[in-house]
């Protein structure tokens, strides 16, 4: 009956067939098959950060490496955030550059399009990567506005139909560079949810960091690679890459990934991190997703006397089934020794990742597979005990704000809210 029933087709409609499920096929394998191998080999680390040897390893191993006479400054909330960035836009004389994945409609992202615009209409070279789905005007007024100002405009990855293959590669960095000599780089996203103080539920906790020195010049790299995919133009020369003078006694890098440059790199910095940790790790972070072999570093740092607080969203969260898989992983790190703290305040978009009070990453990179393996990220890391120190100070702050969930607690959670969490661990992977 069935061999009947297929005769009856014309060829084209079985051909037409074959196509779509093929064409399906490639999208899925490009989009959820990584094509790559994943480390899968525990790391163990005879040195801690504080060793030269893992400043060595970690700038040859992922590079670029960490250079001396940086200041960074830490800035806390939308209301010290945006101001400074403005204030830094319009001092430009030369050159903007402004990559972000989210960019809302909205009072804040207003702002920063009219001070963009007014600083390309005085002749200063402004160039905007924004990210074709985190960011939700594309096709809107504040685009065409920028654009008729004489910015320039990219737009990552669009969502389009056909070319639906690259939808699962986002731009998630955060990044802004100003005449090559200061440069942002975080949590915050360009919307009015950052606005505010962390005061309630509609102002989100968030925090970014100020840049000055050379490491700003590995800044504008990372956005240089992604502007060259983009609008395949190089941007080069004094007014983009000046040379720069320390500043500050602080040393940095920023480390950049993205899929088509080594996917597992992200992951492998934070690994080696922990696995140099000899005292403390202070991990707050709006996605706290790590997969087994992440755990099983953290549990071993815990084994040799670690001790790691973890700090996450609480109730107020803008993913749900995020939190939900997020709980399903806590299980050995609990019975290793980990603490853990939900924020209570507001929704918690912080990224911060503090070992050893000297060893410092910050930036745009979730503790989760989509910013491990799918998304372009970019993390200033900083090897400074004052700023490790200062980092550690604003981790404990937001833990007054946030309760502890016991292990007890953990553990009598519902039989539905188990299955519930083990059910969207299984999906993480694109989370």
């Amino acid at each position: 009956m069935l061999i009947r029933r297929l005769r009856e087709f014309h060829p084209f409609t079985l051909l037409g067939a074959g196509v779509a499920a093929g064409a399906a096929g490639t999208l899925f394998a490009r989009n959820f098959i990584p094509n790559e191998k994943k480390i899968s080999h525990r790391i163990e680390l005879p040195y801690g950060v504080g060793d030269p040897q893992f400043d060595r390893s970690l700038g040859q191993l992922l590079g670029p490496p960490l250079v001396d006479g940086n200041r960074v400054r830490a800035l806390q909330n939308g209301d010290e955030i945006f101001p400074a960035m403005l204030a830094a836009i319009e001092s430009a004389r030369h050159t903007i550059t402004l990559e972000s994945f989210i960019y809302w409609q909205g009072q804040v992202a207003e702002q920063f399009s009219q001070a963009l615009c007014a600083r390309a209409r005085a002749g200063v070279r402004v160039h905007v990567l924004l990210d074709g789905l985190g960011c939700d005007c594309i096709r809107g007024e504040l685009v065409r506005e920028m654009q008729r100002a004489g910015v320039e405009v990219q737009i990552y990855n669009i969502v389009e139909f056909y070319d639906l293959d690259r939808i699962n590669n986002r731009t998630h960095r955060k990044l802004l560079v100003v005449d090559g000599r200061i440069g942002f780089t975080g949590g915050v996203g360009i919307a009015d949810d950052w606005s505010g103080h962390a005061q309630s539920p509609d102002h989100w906790r968030d925090m970014h960091f100020q840049v000055e020195g050379p490491v700003v010049a590995q800044m504008q790299s990372a956005f240089a690679d992604n502007w060259m995919k983009m609008a395949a133009a190089v941007i080069h020369g004094d007014d983009y890459f000046p040379a720069l003078t320390p500043v500050g006694t602080q040393r940095a890098h920023l480390f950049k990934s993205a899929p088509h440059e080594g996917s597992d790199s992200l992951r492998l910095m934070f690994l080696f991190s922990i696995a140099a940790a000899r005292r403390t790790i202070h991990l707050a972070n709006a996605y706290f997703m790590p997969d087994d072999l992440t755990i099983q570093t953290m549990i071993e740092a815990l084994g040799r006397g670690v001790k790691i607080e973890i700090l996450v969203p609480g109730a107020h969260i803008d993913k749900q089934y995020v939190r939900d898989a997020s709980r399903a992983r806590w299980g050995g790190l609990f019975a290793a020794g980990a603490r853990f703290y939900e924020y209570g305040p507001t929704m918690y978009h912080s990224k911060l990742m503090v070992v050893d009070s000297q060893w410092t990453s910050v930036g745009s990179a979730n503790f989760d597979n989509r910013s491990f393996r799918l998304n372009d990220e970019a993390n200033l890391n900083i090897l400074d005990a004052q700023f490790g120190a200062e980092q550690v100070a604003v981790f404990a702050a937001d833990k007054r704000r946030s309760r502890e969930v016991t292990f007890t607690e953990w553990r009598g959670r519902s039989g539905t809210q188990k299955f519930i969490d083990r059910t969207a661990s299984l999906l993480r992977s694109q989370m």
